[in-house]
């Protein structure tokens, strides 16, 4: 019992350290009242790009950048690259193939990419745009109090309603993004619920993300908004 009631103080004393209050509806709602969106965003290879198509890119970034009237983050996220589910997935392979040559070959080449892995650490990088909405700029968080007090019992629903006010404003922000990024030949998702849930716990359990992955490999892929 002592035991437990340790583990309930370590985890409520660790979460004052962390801002995000929920995550819903694919919004991470922050304990200021403060909403984000995350963007999962590709990469291209601009080194392979002719002279006028790299002009073109940045000609295509410079006008994203002017067209916003609100900040944006972007953050690029570097982890050694868990290549288990890929083992996993080539070793399958050589099971069912019924060619006794190639399921040789796969075996090596399996046998390749683990001694690799072994010796070299491979890194991914994960490229993310965080829009941002605040609905509060002024008047702080007592306005929502006020409003509690005066409406009694229909507070909830008011709070409700400002929510998804507020949520469809963060939205509008995020079509604006996507629109703008589409001259960039680059491809994005907006992150819904459990794909923040797998974000978050990832950035706070680092050691976790390389030993597990939380995600089919089969499953994973970017779409165009």
């Amino acid at each position: 019992m002592e035991l437990l009631s340790t583990n309930k103080a370590m985890n409520s004393s660790t979460t004052r350290f962390v801002d995000i209050k929920s995550l819903e509806d694919g919004v991470v709602r922050l304990k200021n009242g403060n909403l984000r969106s995350v963007l999962l965003v590709s990469s291209i290879n601009f080194d392979l790009k002719s002279s006028d198509e790299q002009d073109a890119i940045i000609m295509a970034y410079q006008n994203f950048l002017n067209s916003l009237d609100f900040p944006i983050q972007i953050v690029i996220s570097s982890r050694k690259l868990n290549i288990a589910p890929y083992i996993n997935k080539v070793d399958r392979s050589a099971k069912v193939q019924h060619n006794e040559l190639l399921r040789l070959q796969t075996l090596e080449y399996k046998s390749f990419i683990e001694s690799l892995t072994e010796r070299i650490n491979i890194m991914s990088k994960f490229f993310y745009i965080i829009v941002p909405f605040a609905p509060i700029e002024k008047g702080g968080d007592g306005i929502l109090d006020k409003i509690s007090s005066a409406f009694g019992k229909n507070a909830d629903s008011r709070k409700q309603e400002l929510y998804e006010t507020n949520k469809n404003q963060l939205w509008q922000r995020v079509d604006h993004v996507a629109a703008a990024l589409n001259g960039t030949g680059l491809h994005f998702t907006a992150l819904n619920t459990e794909e923040l849930i797998e974000l978050f716990y990832n950035s706070y359990n680092p050691s976790a993300f390389v030993k597990k992955a939380l995600k089919d490999l089969d499953k994973t892929e970017i779409t165009r908004i």
